[in-house]
């Protein structure tokens, strides 16, 4: 049974949420469902991050092993051939006027970086800065309080 929100009957003291972890005192359901949600858009946002570096990276390799190529076969006497990738591919721009480096950039000082400045400024004025609140909350909702294997925090002690 819950009494407050992070609080069960059966917890010991030592096994509630730090206090990093529990809603405000006035903070309502729908309030941090609402901030749950801008984190989890923000999140998504950070796994397309990570594609994007992926795409750098992958796309960077390419042009490396390209210029291998190149050098393969003009060695092989194709010079023609080495001469064609070397001046349409090697060294292209991927987009007009762009490397890969250049999207990662335009793409954190323009999308990335607003977006993390804007989620932590609705975090800071609507539930203290807290991360996370949600999932949190949700976790005391499914674990099971006083099993060893489903403490509130890591630094609590399940044989106390």
């Amino acid at each position: 049974m819950t009494t407050d929100h992070g609080a069960h009957r059966h917890d010991r003291p030592d096994d509630r949420p730090d206090t990093a972890h529990r809603r405000p005192p006035g903070v309502s359901d729908a309030t941090v469902e609402a901030v749950g949600k801008v984190s989890e858009a923000l999140e998504a946002t950070e796994r397309a991050r990570g594609h994007l570096y992926s795409f750098h990276q992958l796309t960077g390799r390419a042009d490396l092993l390209l210029g291998e190529a190149v050098d393969l076969l003009r060695a092989a006497g194709h010079t023609a051939e080495a001469d064609l990738l070397e001046t349409e591919v090697l060294g292209r721009n991927v987009l007009p006027g762009h490397w890969t480096f250049q999207i990662v950039e335009g793409y954190d000082d323009h999308y990335h970086r607003a977006f993390t400045d804007a989620e932590k400024r609705v975090r800071d004025r609507l539930v203290g800065g807290l991360r996370h609140l949600y999932e949190a909350e949700m976790k005391e909702a499914r674990r099971t309080h006083g099993h060893p294997a489903h403490t509130a925090r890591p630094d609590t002690d399940p044989d106390a």
